[in-house]
């Protein structure tokens, strides 16, 4: 080969051995092994409800040491269930709201509200008691299309909006009851139908209410369709970016109503479990629902900034308080340090979504 050739072609072969030594060092980099802390990292990020499952069990295996077996007796572990069925039921809805990165003040209110038309209709105006259960679910449910429409529609913030539900529905409740209440012996005797979750059924030393039931098949329900159909699969994407997910053929705005709608009928559900739960339909039960259920979802790891987590980290969120909140009590300690240690675990919780969204997102 004569030296022009072999001067016009080092070029080309210096460039080679360039882009050699490139993807080698591309290949170096992508086998790079990870760390344990890594992979634990994507481990929690890949598995959302692994967190509270953790803490969970912890919460579990620490009592039970302090109290002994009878912390795991059927009775006490099925009374834990007994006293989250409620929270359980309104924080699936406000789970379904927050996937799509909002957020439902108003949850706790339409849940009373709906107790309250509930037993109303059927003392005050006398229609039976199947009739006036439907007439409570269907006001859930419009309370619920109402802030979806403001949200979708509207683009109003989830936040204003419920906010300013929540205001609205608690004061109707008040000014449509009377602020009356309507006695357990009443309900029984007249329309037993209203305390339907409230009634039992025994398994060895096990008690399971009917409410428990509820609530557990209710999670399985969500769980499937979160993650086995199209609809779950589209809240998904709303959440974690409406834009891409408009492009990709989602109806945001149709979603975001159904998702609100459903979260309304859910809470309107919860009001009829609550009946069955205090045995009355009472106007200022369950004030605090809508912190409690937020409480069971942050806790539970979902991201408030919507588009992942499971709902059965929600589960486990709200079985961590019943955990904390029986356990505390049993050992005899001030109240308030339940609420201190589920304080911190509020602040933990966000604190590792947001470690885990740096590290593995």
């Amino acid at each position: 080969m004569s030296e022009p050739q072999a001067a016009s072609k080092k070029p080309h072969l210096e460039y080679e051995n360039v882009l050699s030594q490139s993807s080698k060092q591309v290949a170096s980099f992508d086998t790079h092994d990870k760390t344990p802390l890594q992979k634990f990292q994507h481990f929690l990020h890949s598995s959302p409800a692994a967190v509270p499952l953790i803490v969970l069990l912890l919460s579990l295996l620490v009592f039970g040491i302090v109290l002994g077996g009878k912390f795991f007796s059927a009775f006490t572990l099925t009374l834990i269930l007994q006293q989250v069925a409620i929270v359980g039921i309104v924080g699936a809805a406000q789970t379904l709201v927050i996937l799509t990165a909002g957020i439902d003040l108003s949850v706790g209110a339409i849940m009373v509200l709906s107790s309250v038309i509930m037993g109303q209709f059927t003392f005050r105006y006398g229609l039976p008691a199947p009739v006036s259960i439907v007439c409570g679910l269907g006001v859930g449910a419009l309370c619920g299309y109402i802030n979806g429409w403001l949200v979708a529609r509207m683009k109003l913030p989830p936040f204003i909006v419920t906010l300013g539900m929540w205001q609205i529905v608690l004061a109707s409740n008040f000014l449509y009851s009377a602020n009356e209440t309507i006695r357990s012996q009443d309900i029984s005797a007249q329309a037993p139908l209203l305390q339907l979750f409230g009634q039992s059924i025994r398994i060895g030393g096990a008690v399971l209410t009917y409410g428990v039931i509820a609530m557990v098949l209710l999670v399985a329900v969500l769980w499937y369709v979160l993650n086995r159909t199209a609809w779950g699969r589209h809240l998904y994407a709303v959440g974690d970016d409406p834009d891409a997910a408009e492009l990709a053929g989602v109806n945001v705005k149709t979603m975001l109503i159904s998702v609100y709608t459903l979260s309304g009928l859910i809470c309107a559900l919860a009001g009829w479990v609550l009946i069955g739960r205090i045995g009355s339909v009472s106007p200022t039960a369950g004030q605090f629902a809508n912190i409690e259920s937020i409480t069971a979802v942050v806790i539970g790891g979902l991201s408030l900034f919507g588009g992942r987590g499971s709902i059965m980290g929600m589960l486990f969120g709200a079985l961590i308080v019943g955990v904390f909140s029986l356990g505390l009590r049993l050992i005899g300690t001030d109240p308030q340090w339940t609420y201190l240690l589920i304080g911190v675990l509020i602040i933990s919780a966000v604190a590792i979504d947001q470690w885990i969204r740096k590290v593995a997102g």
